[in-house]
């Protein structure tokens, strides 16, 4: 599909000057591997807005941003389940612990400079909230919200990319299309999710506006 293709090499780019090489293969490898919903939600959220018909062609850097985020979380989540240091090798562990910050710094660093910077921020400081309460309490449900707060803030990042405000129905929408983990994108390109999406987004209220999405809930 065009539009994994896209973010695909988007988050690869956002990637390719880490050094040594072996970091970078690792990281590499991981993409490769990994599910690119969170990165086509943005890009197709932004298509729908610009009613652009077109997910590929709109504002990879944001959904690179998006997808690195939440690549560095998710490795986050298994070496705190997995542990490796105590019964596993804990070299490979550090080195996926840098490369879960790398992932995690990068997305930041694209999402810096747009309407989505305070969400990206909000949704790593909950993904810290909801696992220290995990181990703490062992509620499992809590893991599950990683995947809806990342889908909310791929709509926030498509929609102000298109200069929309992300209205509190987009936003549970999106996080409604978490509810059992993470949508594949066959799911998110459906008509009826495109058209749900065109639907809840505010025109009336473009993003920037002094109206911000937190005005909603």
């Amino acid at each position: 599909m065009e539009e994994v293709a896209a973010v695909r090499q988007a988050a690869l780019s956002g990637v390719d000057d880490i050094e040594p090489d072996r970091l970078r293969d690792r990281i590499t490898d991981r993409l490769e591997d990994a599910s690119f919903a969170p990165g086509v939600l943005t890009l197709l959220t932004t298509a729908v807005v610009r009613e652009s018909g077109d997910p590929a062609g709109n504002d990879p850097e944001r959904a690179a941003g998006v997808q690195l985020i939440y690549e560095g979380l998710t490795l986050t989540r298994r070496l705190a389940h997995e542990e490796p240091w105590d019964s596993g090798d804990r070299d490979a562990a550090d080195l996926d612990i840098l490369i879960a910050d790398i992932l995690v710094s990068r997305g930041f660093y694209l999402l810096a400079r747009t309407e989505a910077a305070g969400e990206a921020v909000d949704v790593a400081r909950a993904f810290g909230q909801d696992q220290t309460t995990l181990r703490a309490t062992g509620d499992q449900s809590l893991d599950g919200e990683l995947e809806r707060d990342i889908c909310e803030l791929a709509v926030v990042a498509g929609a102000t990319a298109g200069g929309h405000r992300p209205t509190a129905r987009l936003r549970s929408f999106a996080a409604d299309l978490a509810e059992d983990g993470l949508p594949d994108t066959d799911t998110l390109l459906d008509d009826e999710v495109v058209d749900a999406l065109a639907g809840y987004t505010d025109p009336d209220h473009p993003a920037g506006d002094g109206t911000e999405a937190a005005a909603d809930h």
